[in-house]
């Protein structure tokens, strides 16, 4: 990126996914925050023009705040590669597999990574029966912030109805019981592990509702567990060519120690909003909010 003291950089935000308000509210942050860092930062929200108004504005960088399809599957990385703009967070290979959840979780095996069950499966399939023994979830395989997440309980009369804006094919995936733990990396470091504490499911709401959730940082656990989750996080990282910042999640059941700690996914463009979790983490080991953005945009570039 350019060595500028006060880089032109455009916060993209909004767009066309489920995940549009979250991304406004994360743009609307970053955007502020970039500026107390001292950037020259236009906010444009990522429609049909995009293409020409980057163009237009000749930004010394982009800071990716889109959030799920588009914004994060390799698409608008795609384009930026194109147009040539250092741009932050992970390139076009690693967004396309952390958003397919299946394919993330082969990367997992591959590298030795503990994972729980899943298969892809005909939504009207769901429906009509159970495809694997409860309790398990079913998700869509390319959706971040627990959008459309059905639980099935192990006491279920019968299969889960789904609703229509369910996609064709969706992930079916073994529930994985106990705690919610989550790490951020920055860069080759990962930062301290959050325990995630909610009344019930970890759901969109208890994501982004302020009071959804309550967050320990750093998680209250056993060295062992902690020490996984850092190790697991980073690992996962760089098996999956993340760059910039990402956060995995996992599933930690006390009952069976070290046994039951296993990863649900890894999310290349973390939420920044108020309550999200990883600039928490960040001002835990003493980052502050505009230093965290700024050094985002500072490691911006293409060929990611």
């Amino acid at each position: 990126m350019s060595s500028r003291a006060n880089p032109k950089v455009v916060v993209l935000m909004g767009g066309p996914s489920a995940e549009r308000e979250v991304s406004l509210s994360s743009g609307r942050e970053c955007a502020t925050a970039l500026r107390d860092s001292g950037c020259e930062v236009i906010a444009l929200d990522a429609g049909r023009d995009i293409s020409a108004r980057l163009i237009d504005i000749a930004p010394d960088a982009v800071f990716n705040a889109l959030h799920g399809r588009w914004g994060e599957d390799g698409a608008i990385q795609g384009l930026l590669e194109w147009l040539r703009i250092p741009y932050t967070h992970s390139g076009i290979l690693a967004s396309a597999l952390t958003l397919d959840k299946q394919r993330t979780k082969e990367i997992y095996r591959l590298n030795g990574l503990p994972v729980v069950n899943s298969v892809i499966a005909a939504a009207d399939d769901v429906r009509t029966a159970h495809v694997m023994p409860p309790p398990y979830v079913v998700k869509p395989n390319n959706e971040g912030s627990s959008v459309g997440i059905y639980l099935v309980h192990d006491d279920a009369n019968g299969p889960p109805q789904l609703g229509d804006d369910m996609p064709d094919r969706v992930m079916v995936e073994a529930f994985a019981p106990g705690r919610e733990l989550t790490t951020t990396v920055m860069g080759d470091r990962a930062l301290t592990v959050t325990d995630i504490l909610t009344d019930s499911w970890y759901d969109y709401d208890a994501k982004y509702k302020p009071g959804g959730s309550r967050h320990v940082v750093p998680a209250e656990i056993p060295t062992e567990i902690f020490d996984a989750c850092l190790d697991y996080a980073l690992r996962a990282h760089r098996a999956l060519g993340c760059r910039g910042i990402s956060r995995t999640d996992f599933r930690w059941d006390e009952s069976r120690g070290i046994d039951g700690l296993i990863l649900l996914e890894t999310n290349t463009q973390p939420g920044m909003t108020p309550t999200s979790l990883a600039p928490e983490q960040a001002a835990h080991v003493g980052i502050s909010f505009p230093d965290f953005c700024r050094w985002l945009v500072e490691d911006a570039s293409c060929d990611r």
